[in-house]
């Protein structure tokens, strides 16, 4: 045990120490609660770093906390709870036994085959698309702070500089010149406006890197490697490797434009490219479903439903996903379907006149899915949006219970709709 570290942390035991880093010591825990080993980060004591330094860290500490803390992703270290005990600032984690970071296979002596290089690199794109989808940034992709599991698989972590992009006004966001000055993007080494297509600048180094083993602009001083990043363009793959497919490159140079427009838009473009070079079948659809499960698992519509029900709707339910100005549902048109909003965001608009906006968790078209009438208002989508579409002869493909358990969420969703337009009329 650490000198000076309590045997306890709010309801969680403190065993052993297992890591250190720059931000703080991660120990391993146990949450008897549950009955499941945890990590614990400890932020490093004040006295260690001092002064402004000090503050700085601590909102860094927590922003993790905040920030990663909303995610639930297969492909994204899981964040379960935060505190402050006394002086000590934690937060605790999923733990990752016999974990390691991608570091080791950034080396050209231990690089892993490509098809396994495709396959993390596509993962922790789905995984940042997810991200970017739920308004945030991560800013410091880089090899240190992506898990891999003892069987291959990657979790991303360490959201101590992500960024909002939807604004919570809760929170001190980090500003500045943030993240690792090897896997900066143009626009973060000259303190421009960043956004998820920075992610996936650094994403595009760390493949070179797996790809090669050397990073695509290497300089002996940071200095003249910041000015390559911003300037050059990256050394051809087959420089290193002549045994890589001839498209790859192409991969390479989009993900790595200087211009952010010049790139992949989003982590699910840059997947859907790398899903060409290998066999991701099997892992796409297996990510995909789990995904799904792990976003429906968080809304409040599905809090009482067992995890083997939640599987069935999702079975019986149809996903759609919308671009920003789609309409999902037209004024005056008939449907008899139920939406739950399961990221993003929406506008409801009656005629001309903008009535509330929706997000996720929120769900829309109760009456119609009752009675089969009328729209009354239109739908119009302000951000990228995942939608559950239900209607009542999927509903009636599912198990008793379940059915039953539906009807009884739905209807108390209905009641509470009434119930806050009924306040609404009377103010």
């Amino acid at each position: 045990m650490t000198e000076g570290m309590p045997s306890r942390l709010g309801k969680y035991e403190v065993l052993e120490e297992i890591a250190r880093g720059g931000m703080g010591i991660v120990f391993l825990g146990y949450d008897s609660f549950v009955d499941r080993e945890v990590a614990i980060k400890v932020q490093h004591n004040d006295s260690v770093v001092g002064g402004d330094r000090a503050a700085r860290n601590r909102k860094l500490f927590f922003n993790e906390a905040h920030t990663a803390g909303r995610l639930h992703h297969p492909n994204i270290l899981s964040i379960y709870d935060a505190g402050v005990e006394g002086d000590i600032c934690y937060i605790v984690m999923e733990l990752i036994p016999e974990g390691n970071t991608l570091k080791p296979f950034c080396k050209p002596e231990s690089l892993l085959p490509l098809d396994k290089v495709i396959e993390l690199v596509f993962r922790c794109a789905k995984a940042l698309d997810y991200a970017h989808r739920n308004g945030v940034v991560h800013r410091d992709i880089k090899p240190g702070n992506i898990l891999v599991t003892p069987d291959m698989d990657v979790k991303v972590g360490d959201f101590s500089i992500a960024l909002f992009t939807e604004s919570d006004m809760s929170v001190t966001q980090p500003l500045g010149v943030m993240g690792s000055p090897l896997y900066m993007s143009p626009e973060q080494i000259n303190d421009r406006e960043v956004d998820s297509r920075t992610d996936l600048f650094s994403l595009g180094v760390l493949l070179y890197e797996l790809l090669t083993g050397r990073h695509p602009f290497a300089a002996e001083k940071i200095s003249i490697l910041l000015n390559k990043v911003i300037n050059d363009e990256p050394s051809a793959l087959r420089f290193f490797r002549n045994d890589l497919p001839a498209n790859l490159e192409s991969v390479i140079e989009r993900a790595l434009a200087k211009d952010p427009n010049q790139r992949f838009q989003t982590g699910l473009e840059f997947a859907a490219e790398l899903s060409t070079f290998g066999d991701l079948g099997s892992a796409e659809e297996d990510l995909h479903s789990q995904e799904r499960f792990n976003a429906v698992r968080q809304l409040d519509f599905f809090q009482d439903f067992a995890d083997a029900e939640i599987w069935e709707i999702l079975r019986a339910t149809i996903w759609q996903d919308y671009q920003p100005g789609e309409e999902i549902i037209t004024e005056g048109e008939i449907d008899d379907a139920f939406y739950v909003i399961v990221t993003g965001s929406v506008l409801v608009r009656k005629g001309t006149k903008s009535i509330a906006i929706l997000r996720r968790g929120d769900c829309f078209g109760e009456m119609g899915y009752i009675s089969k009438t009328k729209r009354t208002a239109t739908i119009l989508v302000t951000s990228l949006v995942s939608i559950m579409k239900i209607n009542a002869t999927l509903i009636e493909q599912l198990s008793k219970d379940t059915q039953l358990r539906f009807h009884r969420v739905f209807l108390r969703t209905l009641v509470d709709r009434l119930s806050r337009a009924s306040d609404q009329l009377t103010q």
